[in-house]
């Protein structure tokens, strides 16, 4: 196989969650919401469309044409707004494959993402773009083959509902898990199923559990979770990389460096992730000694 088709790499456009949050606080981390890309066997594999798709955008304009899959966990703003500023797609010869469960009021991602582009909200519309779009509605469970490449999904816990990615190709597996929030006396099974022996979790790690269970400002109900909780995922998946992803805007460059110190003390192959951020998935060292008790926890 040539290089391209040897690869598997995760690349971090967009790590923050709720609204981007630009300036001299998140230099470091980064200010733009969700949006990761994903090469895998010579593919092109992006992850939701937040205000980090845009960015991304410029860096794909020198391999044009494209032929790209796009799949969004869900429809809030924090996920798509980057897709109306997305410059390959209004550009024709490239070709997207966009893919997304349906939303419970019964709406498609198709409809979702021309209804941010009507006006009064934006001033041309969806149809304007100029690159082949076709649209996928996806089951929840469905799983997508792109050759070798298996992409399964499922259901999270979160306002309005969402789906989490796993990703899967060569004996190795990237678990996207993002706006999701845990359970009080149990681990999602839903979770643990997509993120079983990955060798990446990005995993939602929008509050810290003091922050999640304040007498003062609880974040109970809110659709996210907590670095704590995503340490414990990880242990009970025999997960060998944890990554801390859907920063809260609040949380600057400083709060960030604190909460990877902490987590690594419980998980040590852990980051929290920044913009820029290239992980090579074929490079991830995985220990494959579980207890048999965590094997059960992941046959789900």
């Amino acid at each position: 196989m040539s290089s391209m088709d040897d690869q598997f790499l995760v690349r971090f456009w967009g790590v923050r969650g709720s609204i981007a949050c630009p300036g001299a606080e998140t230099v470091r981390y980064g200010g733009n919401t969700s949006c990761i890309e994903m090469r895998v066997a010579g593919q092109l594999l992006v992850f939701d469309g937040g205000t980090g798709l845009r960015v991304l955008g410029q860096t794909l304009l020198k391999e044009m044409p494209l032929d790209a899959h796009m799949f969004f966990t869900h429809s809030h703003w924090d996920h798509i707004q980057g897709f109306p500023f997305f410059v390959p797609a209004f550009i024709k010869g490239n070709k997207f494959k966009i893919y997304g469960a349906i939303a419970p009021n019964g709406s498609t991602i198709e409809q979702r993402l021309n209804d941010q582009m009507l006006h009064p909200n934006f001033p041309v519309p969806l149809q304007i773009m100029g690159a082949e779009m076709h649209f996928c509605d996806l089951e929840v469970g469905e799983i997508v083959k792109l050759g070798d490449i298996t992409i399964e999904n499922a259901l999270l816990n979160h306002p309005g509902e969402a789906v989490g990615y796993r990703v899967s190709w060569n004996n190795h597996a990237v678990a996207y898990i993002t706006d999701t929030e845990h359970f009080p006396d149990r681990l999602d099974e839903n979770v643990l199923w997509l993120c079983r022996n990955a060798d990446v979790l990005i995993y939602d790690a929008t509050y810290t559990d003091e922050e999640y269970y304040s007498e003062k400002s609880s974040k109970v109900g809110w659709g996210h979770s907590t670095w704590q909780e995503a340490v414990k995922v990880a242990k009970a998946a025999n997960v060998g990389k944890l990554v801390i992803f859907h920063h809260d805007p609040l949380h600057n460059d400083d709060f960030m460096d604190k909460v990877q110190d902490d987590t690594r003390k419980q998980f040590a192959n852990s980051l929290v992730a920044y913009e820029g951020l290239e992980i090579n998935v074929l490079n991830e060292s995985k220990a494959r000694a579980i207890a048999p008790e965590s094997v059960s926890q992941v046959s789900v």
